[in-house]
């Protein structure tokens, strides 16, 4: 017989939600399935990125996803992201909110009055706990269970497939440095991308990104060990492999995560006092990944962001510009902020001064696709383009740090690892970051929704199965 009924690579959101969703089926089924969660990192390390996430989730007031996603992918012919992928999260996604909560997940409904979300009704939600709050949550309730064994510092190495193609088990390396071969009925990967490998990093995205720091520690532990083995056993990819999800910081900030956002109401310029992308392309969060993808390609990883009192007013409080521990930089001119923030003055005034004189008639609205435009510039700026007038002027110093990639492997819908033909794999399932969906931009607010909910699907669903596996297997 097998050492494990399941074995799980990774601690993460996918990973844990997996484990206890498993013990959970099992215990009411009468059963006493035993499975084995493995993490490379040391125990209160904070390895991966759950545990650092500050995560925000796209429910609308019913705890429900937001029927614009699915309804975007019907329409976005860019987009090659998997239309039932999208259909079966959207009903999902209810009863994983309440699983989220039924273990001690706290949601905070949040209306949006200032910034321009592509969220129905301006309306999303934040989660009171961070990361590591809600990992130590569903951990408090994996340790409760006898027949779960939670190994630290265990590094997975390679899938066991038997001649017939079917996954049994994981090689391990101990924390001595020793290999060991555990074997299971199933083995689900749930250990994220390759965000900590640079040569992987370097192979699909091209050269400098070793040099790209990582919004969060814990990414160090993604070194694409989960796809590099389900490949050698056969699998399948999916999403765009050269393309990744990243984050504006303040570079003066000590605080992790210190995200700048509403790029879209001011500029946004690089080292040489030049305006690079159009603000006012989309929604805050789109804008914001897309400005911070080409700060790292194109702009020397350095980007500043510039505006007024007219929006700082509006924004003071928010969350939009208070994610850093350091106030912005500050000046009654364009030429001494400019010396604040270590810019050419004059370079940054010509700047600033072309593109008051760009910006149209209309009136200035950020809840909202304002349609006030410049004209006569490259780039444009084609919504909230309202000039830089009111003193005193700030302005933030911004890096991209990565976040995720968008290539991974190809799940189905039952997170069912699938080879190049798109069939499954006996006994290899895959959930969270591992599995590549995403191409141009993410979809704001779903990775977290996404990973607790495939997860949980795939515990259940192998839980369910486990006389008929068991049967199989004697």
């Amino acid at each position: 017989m097998p050492d494990y009924d399941m074995v799980v690579i990774g601690s993460g959101f996918a990973g844990s939600t997996a484990t206890l969703s498993f013990l959970e089926t099992t215990e009411k089924a009468g059963q006493a399935g035993r499975v084995a969660l493995i993490e490379a990192g040391k125990r209160g390390v904070w390895p991966g990125a759950s545990r650092w996430a500050r995560p925000f989730l796209r429910l609308n007031r019913d705890n429900k996803l937001l029927r614009d996603r699915v309804v975007g992918v019907e329409h976005d012919r860019r987009s090659m992201s998997d239309l039932d992928y999208w259909r079966k999260l959207e009903d999902e996604v209810p009863s994983t909110v309440k699983f989220m909560e039924d273990h001690g997940v706290k949601l905070d409904h949040h209306d949006e009055e200032n910034a321009a979300m592509d969220f129905e009704e301006q309306h999303f939600v934040f989660l009171r706990s961070g990361g590591k709050e809600i990992i130590d949550f569903y951990l408090e309730h994996i340790a409760k269970y006898e027949t779960v064994d939670v190994l630290w510092e265990h590094e997975a190495i390679e899938l066991t497939v038997d001649d017939e193609g079917r996954v049994g088990g994981i090689v391990v390396r101990k924390p001595d440095g020793q290999q060991r071969t555990i074997t299971a009925h199933t083995v689900i990967l749930a250990c994220g991308g390759f965000g900590g490998n640079p040569e992987m990093l370097r192979e699909h995205t091209g050269q400098d990104t070793e040099d790209l720091p990582t919004i969060a520690p814990g990414i160090r532990y993604n070194r694409g060990a989960g796809i590099r083995m389900a490949m050698d056993a056969g699998a399948g990819t999916a999403g765009q492999f050269d393309m990744f999800h990243a984050e504006l910081v303040d570079t003066r900030a000590r605080a992790y995560h210190a995200v700048i956002w509403g790029l879209n109401y001011g500029i946004v310029v690089n080292e040489n006092c030049e305006r690079f992308h159009d603000e006012g392309e989309d929604y805050l969060f789109a804008t914001s990944e897309l400005i911070a993808y080409d700060t790292w390609r194109h702009q020397n990883q350095k980007s500043y962001f510039i505006t007024d009192k007219t929006v700082m007013d509006r924004f003071e409080g928010s969350w939009v510009y208070e994610r850093t521990d350091k106030p912005p930089e500050q000046s009654d001119t364009i030429s001494g902020l400019a010396e604040k923030l270590g810019l050419d003055p004059a370079k940054l005034e010509a700047t600033v001064s072309e593109f008051n004189a760009a910006c149209g008639p209309g009136d200035w609205n950020p809840v909202k696709m304002d349609g006030k435009k410049t004209s006569g510039i490259t780039p444009p700026k084609s919504n909230w383009a309202n000039p830089i007038v009111e003193a005193p002027f700030f302005g933030f110093p911004m890096t991209a740090h990565f976040m995720f990639n968008f290539g991974g492997l190809k799940a189905d819908m039952d997170g069912r690892a699938l080879n190049a033909n798109e069939e499954p794999i006996p006994g290899l399932y895959a959930a969270g970051e591992i599995t590549g969906l995403f191409h141009h931009k993410q979809p704001p607010a779903t990775s977290v929704l996404r990973a607790n909910t495939f997860g949980r699907i795939i515990g259940a669903n192998i839980a369910r199965s486990l006389p008929e596996t068991a049967a199989a297997h004697r």
